[in-house]
């Protein structure tokens, strides 16, 4: 492998990092449009032009290589500008989820070592930035405010709105982005993605530029992204499917990105009606919506053609519905996770609608998936066992956690996932369980053990365990099981309330039940499957 190529297959070579991908497809399709945001159009050639003018206002103030940049903002043309500079000026890239509190962001900004923050000013009824009062971490230089908001002014904040920022560029060198992008390798780190993990805390995903741009182009194969393609992008920036299976999928196809901020079945359903998307991933719980929506007929979305859903269970009816009543010719599901990039296997848009709602498809070229029992040993077809992955795009390792790296990768570069599955005769992939106690809240990975260690400073909570419970519509949502404090009134509507005010609206938990006290093990450890049948 060189430094600026990949190798995808025999025939094909692509670009090596993030950053030479813009550059080919500027060069490739410069005047077809890449993003359409709000009555804004960027075409391929405009997008390398402003990504490098991001990238030299980030040395201007004096980001340097592999420092880490961070962007907490919804699904807006800003994001993909500040992550491709980013990228650009050989630095790492680091999402955070736009649901977080104020705590959660600054935690994994302190943890990240980030110097600078892009960041939503007004968003679903905040702005952004003063969550980060009285708790920013003192690593973080610059606050850049995307789309000023409506509580103060970056000016007297002391924080830079996007056209200043944008202007201090202007007296750095064009080729000292040019210097800073030859740098780079396939092997360089991408982006560290935070992820939950059993201990309560989230852990950062290394990526690196090669295996990303490698992996999907092979997933934009299967599914059938092309060129010319109108991809509207739900699935938040911040997750792998809507950044890796979202615009850097859509790049390397020469696809035009949509980007849609929050999730409303009426304002999808008259985009793609409007824009005539063609190309459209997401949660099950997406597509539940916007068949159950009453004006469903009353709009024309014939464009649509194609679409990928998963992250949770699949019923046959919906593949069926989707590609009857939604008139989706094109339906498929995929399974990954952040430590192997997004995706490991994905289903062929020609298999039955048993396979695609009952499997998750066989595994990307170059990975390779087994399922093993307790002891390790691979387990026959048919059998359920742990799902392990190991190929190109497995995680460079946890961000300065070398010990759960070793935990997660075996010295044989077998990624651990913590899932229970099935591989059949075919080696199609169906999903049956979780080693981990992690559950799926309309498409977002929730962890028992960071809800837990949410709700733990609760003045009235003595012992809380979380589990997941089924929802119709959801999936699955969160279950708190209290043992409450000596003489505590606490109710349910009351811890509701309380959890909605200090973490991510999915991790929230739906249900409440209070306990006299936890079921434990011999271990004294909180038996989770006895409490999921009380």
């Amino acid at each position: 492998m060189s430094s600026n190529t990949v190798s995808a297959s025999a025939s094909t070579t692509l670009p090596a990092t993030l950053p030479a991908l813009i550059r080919q497809a500027a060069a490739q399709f410069p005047q077809r449009t890449a993003v359409v945001d709000e009555g804004l159009t960027i075409s391929y050639a405009e997008l390398l032009s402003a990504s490098e003018t991001v990238a030299r206002s980030l040395i201007a103030k004096g980001v340097q290589a592999g420092d880490r940049v961070a962007i907490w903002a919804p699904n807006v043309h800003e994001w993909i500008l500040a992550a491709c500079g980013t990228h650009a000026a050989g630095a790492v890239l680091v999402p955070l989820n736009t649901r977080m509190k104020g705590a959660e962001a600054a935690d994994i900004l302190g943890r990240s070592g980030a110097r600078v923050l892009f960041c939503i000013g007004d968003f679903l009824g905040q702005y952004y930035p003063s969550l980060l009062m009285d708790q920013r971490p003192v690593t973080l230089e610059h606050i850049v405010v995307l789309r000023e908001g409506f509580r103060e002014s970056p000016a007297q904040s002391g924080d830079l709105c996007w056209n200043d920022f944008l202007a201090t560029g202007r007296a750095v060198d064009r080729q000292r982005v040019l210097e800073r992008e030859q740098a780079l390798s396939a092997d360089s780190t991408a982006d560290l993605m935070f992820t939950s993990g059993t201990t309560g805390r989230p852990k950062g995903v290394m990526a690196a530029h090669g295996p990303t741009i490698r992996a999907f182009y092979a997933w934009s194969e299967v599914v059938g992204l092309g060129e010319g393609d109108r991809y509207l992008i739900v699935n938040p920036f911040f997750h792998t499917f809507g950044y890796k299976a979202g615009w850097v999928a859509a790049f390397i196809r020469g696809a035009t990105v949509y980007p849609e901020q929050v999730f409303d079945a009426e304002k999808v359903l008259t985009r793609i009606q409007r824009d005539r998307i063609s190309f459209m991933p997401g949660p099950p719980t997406l597509f539940l919506t916007m068949l159950g929506h009453p004006g469903l007929k009353d709009f024309d979305i014939s464009s649509l053609r194609a679409t990928v859903t998963g992250a949770a269970t699949v019923p046959p009816v919906l593949i069926a519905r989707m590609r009857d009543e939604l008139g989706i010719a094109s339906v498929t599901t995929a399974y990954g996770l952040t430590e192997c990039g997004g995706c490991a296997t994905v289903c062929d848009p020609g298999d039955s609608v048993e396979t695609v709602a009952g499997t998750c498809g066989r595994a990307l070229p170059g990975t390779e998936v087994c399922c093993v029992d307790e002891q390790g040993a691979r387990v026959p077809a048919g059998q359920p066992g742990e799902v392990l992955l190991r190929g190109y795009h497995v995680m460079q390792g946890y961000f300065e956690d070398p010990k759960a790296t070793a935990e997660a990768i075996d010295a044989d570069g077998w990624l651990h996932t913590g899932d229970v599955g099935v591989l059949d005769e075919r080696g199609y992939l169906r999903i049956t369980d979780r080693l981990k106690d992690m559950f799926i809240v309309g498409g977002f990975n929730v962890y028992p053990a960071e809800v837990e260690r949410l709700l733990s400073p609760h003045p009235d909570i003595a012992q809380v365990a979380v589990i997941g419970v089924p929802d119709e519509r959801m999936g699955e949502v969160g279950c708190a099981c209290v043992v409450r404090r000596s003489g505590s009134t606490l109710t349910e509507k009351e811890l509701v309330a309380w959890a909605r005010d200090n973490m991510a609206n999915y991790k929230v938990p739906r249900q409440v039940r209070f306990l006299e006290s936890l079921p434990v093990n011999a271990s004294n450890k909180v038996d989770k499957k006895r409490l999921r049948v009380i």
